[in-house]
């Protein structure tokens, strides 16, 4: 025995414990599952892409007896979106859980493609669970979770992922940055609407241009161009946003969705709305100068509670520092840089006043031969539209027809062919309620509930002292730009500098004038305010149109009405200096 011990001491010991030993074979790794991804905002080939990435993975796993029997590839997913939210990715997750998916491991042709920041620390454990190995080509061989080195490795290989990203985008928007600034290029994208996108010649890189790419360029629609300038017209002529739309939806002017749904496969083409005059208002391009980076894209949590869900995109309006315009004309203009820099200067104006001014800029200015006691004070609930004056031989009538309504709307779904609305009993309503408000002795409870709806947040305030603060800003650089002249700076190199800082003075100055006077009113003043509106019963009792249309105006009366229910619901606001809640009453 003790020469047996000797000759094989661990033999002896397994069979005197019954343990059999099995000897291993390395019989390599055997079938593996591909996965590879590719970004086509870098301009690459998705089928080059997809080769080589396999190549190197092949390359890497068939020396260790290892052949690709999946394959698994992701075109146009950013490498920042997580692996469960990527198409080929998430079905790959989905093939763990099959045991008879015929690979018990993954390959990868380039980590810092694959993953993203923590994503690989997210993802392994997965892998782990359900006995499948990742081979790596930076690590030289499959990830080892007890191997510390390997999650460092793994860990940086993410962090280099995203700051080769965010080089990426820091480059490639410096470029075009610099191409719009000196050479007014366009960046692509849909035209505005107005220009149509033309064929500019050969393209300015030579190596595009020997590959057949063409530079794009833009060129006017005349017909939509004609369009674009009376917008503008009517609206320096004091029109607003959807009083202009409303203008051209009567005279059957398709809108740009409806005109080039080619390249609008996302709008509905119902029709002009407010928001497409306002942003055909807010686009400088229309001057001829090209401009870039007035909307850029942010990335947010797709869950604040999950952040291993990740981030989305969403466009966002740019900070004033990051957009850029070209130094010269880059396309024909469509209105003047006078005309657009007046409306621009017209729309903060306005702006600073509040919902007052908005309300003016909303009538068409239009001279009438009757009074009418409620023109533009009665508004329909189903449309939210102001209801027009309609005289009748037996009456006068306010309504609200639905063929007016922009094609496509949703609110065709619920209104009436035509609501109508007679003003005689409305009147007598109206009056009946402002009497009992306003009699001696319903009069302390009704300033008692304007003293108290009054707005004390200060916003007003602070608005006026943020316009003061940009009025004090934009009058320093200017002086600083005339010192540096007069110090013997070249004044051509302070021409843009110079313009946009009269620009913002002139905007701060336009909102100082517009704005309404800070304060909230005590009891006496809102007593006076009231004894200002005079005999209120006796320009009830004397019916005449014209007293009680000042009246009307005097305490800015505003209704909605209710077609279904036939109910009519008025609010007053006797001055512009109570923002208030209001005093409600039903009519």
């Amino acid at each position: 025995m003790t020469t047996e011990i000797s000759r094989d001491p661990w033999a002896t010991l397994d069979d005197l414990l019954g343990v059999d030993v099995i000897e291993t074979v390395d019989e390599g790794i055997g079938p593996v599952a591909f996965y590879g991804r590719c970004s086509t905002e870098d301009n690459q080939d998705p089928e080059t892409s997809h080769d080589w990435q396999l190549s190197n993975a092949s390359k890497f796993v068939e020396p260790l007896g290892g052949h690709v029997v999946a394959d698994y590839f992701d075109v146009g997913q950013s490498r920042s979106v997580p692996w469960e939210r990527r198409t080929q990715a998430a079905r790959l997750l989905a093939a763990l859980k099959n045991p008879n998916r015929g690979w018990n491991a993954v390959v990868v042709g380039e980590g810092t493609r694959c993953w993203f920041g923590n994503q690989f620390s997210l993802i392994a454990p997965k892998f782990a669970a359900y006995g499948v190995d990742l081979w790596v080509p930076e690590l030289g061989g499959k990830f080892d979770a007890r191997n510390p080195s390997h999650k460092m490795l793994m860990s940086v290989l993410g962090g280099m992922s995203e700051s080769e990203r965010q080089h990426v985008q820091a480059r490639v928007r410096a470029a075009m940055d610099a191409q719009v600034l000196n050479e007014g290029r366009h960046q692509g994208g849909r035209a505005p609407y107005g220009y149509q996108v033309v064929d500019g010649g050969p393209h300015p890189n030579p190596r595009k241009a020997a590959e057949g790419y063409r530079l794009r360029v833009l060129a006017i629609d005349e017909v939509s161009a004609e369009v674009v300038r009376r917008i503008f017209a009517e609206y320096l002529d004091g029109n607003g946003d959807r009083a202009i739309a409303n203008g051209l939806n009567r005279d059957g002017i398709p809108c740009p969705s409806a005109r080039r749904p080619d390249q609008n496969r996302h709008r509905l083409a119902d029709g002009w709305q407010g928001s497409t005059v306002r942003s055909i208002l807010e686009n400088p391009r229309y001057t001829g100068y090209a401009f870039f980076g007035r909307w850029t894209k942010h990335e947010t949590l797709l869950d604040p509670e999950d952040v291993a869900a990740g981030h989305v995109t969403r466009f966002r309006r740019s900070q004033t520092d990051r957009i850029v315009r070209s130094r010269q004309p880059a396309h024909p203009a469509i209105v003047s840089v006078e005309d657009f820099t007046q409306a621009q200067l017209l729309r903060r104006s306005k702006g600073a006043g509040g919902l007052e001014t908005a309300r003016k800029a909303e009538r068409s200015g239009r001279s009438t031969k009757r009074q009418y006691l409620f023109r533009g004070r009665i508004r329909c609930v189903v449309c939210g539209r102001k209801m027009e004056a309609s005289p009748r031989a037996h009456g006068t009538y306010y309504r609200c027809p639905a063929r007016t309504l922009a094609p496509g709307s949703p609110a065709l779904a619920q209104h009436p062919p035509a609501v109508y609305l007679r003003e005689d009993p409305l009147r007598d309503a109206v009056n009946g309620w402002l009497g009992g408000l306003f009699s001696p002795d319903n009069v302390d409870r009704t300033v008692a509930a304007l003293v108290a709806s009054q707005d004390e947040s200060g916003g007003r305030q602070g608005s006026q002292e943020a316009a003061k603060k940009r009025l004090a800003d934009a009058e320093a650089r200017l002086r600083r730009y005339r010192d540096a002249i007069a110090a013997g700076i070249d004044p051509a190199a302070l021409v843009e500098a110079t313009n946009e800082a009269q620009a913002e003075r002139a905007a701060a100055r336009a909102e100082l004038d517009n704005a309404p006077a800070p304060g909230t009113l005590t009891d006496a003043e809102v007593y006076a305010m009231i004894d200002a509106l005079g005999d209120v019963g006796a320009a009830m009792s004397s019916a005449k149109p014209d007293k009680l249309a000042s009246l009307y105006i005097a305490v800015d009366l505003q209704i909605r009405y209710e077609p279904d229910a036939q109910a009519a619901h008025a609010t007053i606001q006797p001055t512009s200096r109570v923002n208030s809640k209001r005093v409600r009453g039903g009519t």
